[in-house]
């Protein structure tokens, strides 16, 4: 009888110890789920969401071990804020946004859910964050800071003569009212003038491309989604004026711009999964400091260039990228 209950109690502990190890390797084959979300669709957002995708699964969690939600509003803020909910009623494990409407709109719903957020010009002035170095809301990411002065610095060199600029941004987007502030701070400083034409929606870009023509010598686009998704009119504007448009990102230099001094979206994408995967290693949001990614590109279309009849010194096109107009 002793022998029986020694056997019964070695099967229960058996039996115990077997179920352990199946939970256990349940639980570990447990795939995180990581949202993604684009308010549209454009090559400079396309590349950082790549970036980031190819950053976490070089870093181990591939198919494996992560589920990616790739979400795109496409254009419409209606549909941005659903998927934003739709992102929290599925329990993300964390959400990536890429850019700042994208990111305002998941970090004001007060969610649980992390949030990291990719290429936000003023992460503070939008209110996504309060603190760059103790970044508060839930949120922490990278900014694509635009530098204005190596901007116009390049102007400079490439269409010296430049005497006032044409600003031409959606008055509805931080990012580019804070860039353009910036501009204006920067020629005010050294004596330059600057017209605007503001737009609500992609409609409205093409004439108000058009009114600057003859009260401008050049164009100055800031990282603007409406511009950006009728850069294509404003390229024609512009080369049909002869003016050089200068921009803030290498994509709407390649859809037809003339210039720019621009990161890396690949890289900035790249980086923001770095600090996600800090956060799944165990650290706190709250010690993630977000960070001000540089702008190291100077980016130039030769097809512009010969539309507008501007030469490219040879001092630039032997260290910048010179690209074909993504539309010839």
């Amino acid at each position: 009888m002793k022998t029986i209950r020694k056997i019964a109690a070695i099967l229960i502990t058996l039996c115990m110890a077997l179920t352990l190890f199946t939970g256990c390797q349940q639980q570990s084959a447990e795939k995180i789920d990581i949202g993604i979300i684009q308010l549209i669709e454009n090559g400079a957002f396309n590349d950082m969401r790549e970036g980031f995708i190819q950053q976490m699964k070089d870093k181990g969690y591939d198919e494996s071990k992560a589920n990616f939600h790739y979400k795109n509003a496409q254009g419409d803020s209606t549909n941005l804020n659903t998927i934003c909910q739709e992102m929290v009623d599925k329990g993300m494990d964390l959400v990536v946004t890429i850019a700042t409407p994208a990111s305002q709109a998941m970090v004001n719903l007060e969610s649980d859910i992390p949030v990291f957020f990719i290429s936000v010009s003023n992460p503070v002035g939008a209110r996504i964050i309060s603190d760059m170095e103790k970044p508060d809301k839930n949120a922490t990411g990278t900014s694509n800071a635009i530098p204005v002065n190596e901007i116009f610095d390049l102007a400079d060199q490439l269409t010296p003569g430049c005497k006032t600029y044409g600003f031409l941004y959606n008055t509805g987007e931080i990012n580019a009212v804070t860039t353009v502030e910036n501009c204006k701070a920067y020629l005010d400083s050294i004596g330059l003038s600057y017209e605007e034409a503001v737009v609500t929606n992609s409609s409205e870009v093409q004439q108000a491309a058009q009114s600057l023509v003859g009260k401008v010598d050049a164009f100055f686009i800031p990282n603007d989604s409406v511009i950006q998704s009728a850069m294509n009119l404003v390229a024609e504007v512009a080369r049909e004026a002869k003016i050089p448009a200068y921009c803030s990102s290498t994509t709407t230099v390649e859809s037809g711009g003339f210039a720019t001094v621009a990161i890396s979206d690949t890289e900035i994408g790249a980086i923001t999964a770095d600090m996600a995967i800090e956060y799944l290693g165990g650290k706190a949001i709250e010690e993630i400091p977000a960070v001000v990614v540089p702008a190291t590109d100077i980016v130039v279309n030769k097809t512009t260039a010969e539309a507008i009849g501007a030469n490219i010194p040879e001092d630039i096109s032997s260290t910048a990228t010179l690209v074909e107009d993504a539309a010839k």
